[in-house]
C-alpha cells in the first residue's frame, strides 16, 4: 500500500527491503524499493543479466522473421543474448548444424538443445550459471518450459502440445517465475508470445544487429551519418548479408509506422551528396554548375513580355518631372 501510493509497482526480479519479517510464517512487509539496474516491459522482468531467445527447429516450424523480431527486441534491452535452438532433435543433424551456422552468421554462439535426449543441456547450464537473472523468452509452444525442467529436474513445469492444425504453441506458462540454477544464478520462464514489439524509431533498427554492428566497426563507419541501408551508394553493408531482407521487411513496417504517425525522418540519400528524387537517387549539384530548367525559362520569357504595362525605367524625352 505504501509503495502504491507512491506510484511505484514491484515486478519479478526487484531488489527490496523488509519490515516486520516473520520467519516462521515466512511472510514480511515491503518497505521500499531498491533501483533498478535494467527492466523488461514484456515480460515483466527487472534486474535481468541475459536474455535467452528460444526458437523451435521444428513443431512449430523456426519462422526467421519471428526469430529475428524476439532477437531485436531483445537487443534493445541492452542485455547479453543467448539464441537457443530447442527441438533438435527433431531434425537431422546436418540440418541442426546448419542453422547453427547461421546463428553464428548473425552474431550469435547459438546452443541447440532437445529436452527429449538431453542434448545441450550441460553447455546451456554452464551458459547460464554465471551471476544474475536469466530470462527464457520466445513464441509459445517452442519448448521453454521443456527446457527448464531439462535443466532442473523436478521442477515438473506444465508443458503442452502444439496445435495441429495451426502449427502453434498453447500457452501453458502464465506467469513469471524465478528458478535457482546456481547458487547466485536465477533462471525465469515467461509466458509466450508470438509478436513482439520493434522499436519506435527507424534509425535505431540497424544497430540492433550484431552483423551490422560487426561490419561497422570493421569498415569504421558507414558513409552517411544516418544512413539507413537500403542499398545507398556508398553504404559500407552492401546486399550481400543474411538477414538484409528480414532487415528490409522490418524497416518498411517502421517506416509505415512513422508515416500514419507523420514523423517519417529523412532518408539517408538526401544527406550530402546525394538526394531522393521520384524514385531513384541523384547528385546533390552545386548552385553555380545548375542550369536553369526550361520551365524557369518560360517562366522569365512570360514576365518579361508583360514589362510595357510596368512603368518605365526612364521618363521619356521632354517629359518633365514634378
Amino acid at each position: 500500500t505504501r509503495l502504491g501510493k507512491s506510484g511505484q509497482t514491484i515486478c519479478v526480479g526487484d531488489r527490496v527491503r523488509l519490515e516486520g519479517v516473520d520467519w516462521a510464517a515466512g511472510r514480511g512487509a515491503v518497505a521500499a524499493l531498491e533501483p533498478r539496474a535494467t527492466r523488461l516491459d514484456r515480460p515483466a522482468v527487472a534486474n535481468v543479466t541475459r536474455i535467452v531467445v528460444v526458437a523451435s527447429l521444428a513443431e512449430p516450424l523456426l519462422d526467421p522473421l519471428q526469430l529475428t523480431r524476439f532477437l531485436l527486441t531483445a537487443e534493445a534491452t541492452g542485455c547479453a543474448v543467448l539464441l537457443v535452438f530447442s527441438k533438435a532433435d527433431l531434425l537431422p543433424p546436418a540440418e541442426v548444424a546448419s542453422w547453427c551456422s547461421r546463428g553464428r552468421a548473425w552474431g550469435y554462439e547459438p546452443v541447440a538443445v532437445s529436452s527429449a535426449t538431453g542434448m545441450g543441456l550441460e553447455v546451456l547450464r554452464e551458459r547460464l550459471s554465471g551471476p544474475g537473472i536469466s530470462v527464457l523468452c520466445g513464441p509459445s509452444g517452442v519448448g521453454k518450459s521443456s527446457v527448464l525442467n531439462g535443466l532442473l529436474p523436478g521442477l515438473e513445469l506444465r508443458v503442452g502440445e502444439v496445435s495441429g492444425r495451426l502449427q502453434r504453441g498453447r500457452h501453458t506458462t502464465r506467469h513469471v517465475e524465478l528458478f535457482p540454477l546456481a547458487p547466485s544464478a536465477r533462471v525465469a520462464d515467461t509466458p509466450g508470445f508470438n509478436r513482439p514489439l520493434l522499436p519506435p524509431d527507424p534509425a535505431a533498427l540497424a544497430p540492433l544487429f550484431p552483423e551490422v554492428r560487426a561490419a561497422l566497426a570493421r569498415h569504421g563507419g558507414c558513409r552517411f551519418s544516418n544512413c539507413l541501408h537500403l542499398g545507398e551508394p556508398g553504404c559500407v553493408l552492401g546486399l550481400e548479408w543474411d538477414r538484409w531482407p528480414l532487415y528490409r521487411q522490418c524497416l518498411a513496417v517502421l517506416q509505415a509506422d512513422a508515416e500514419r504517425r507523420g514523423t517519417r525522418p529523412a532518408s539517408s540519400a538526401e544527406g550530402p551528396g546525394l538526394r531522393r528524387r521520384g524514385g531513384g537517387l541523384e547528385p546533390r549539384l552545386a548552385p553555380q554548375l545548375r542550369q536553369v530548367s526550361r520551365r524557369r525559362q518560360r517562366q522569365q520569357v512570360a514576365s518579361e513580355s508583360e514589362l510595357p504595362n510596368a512603368l518605365p525605367s526612364e521618363p521619356p524625352a521632354g517629359a518633365e518631372e514634378c
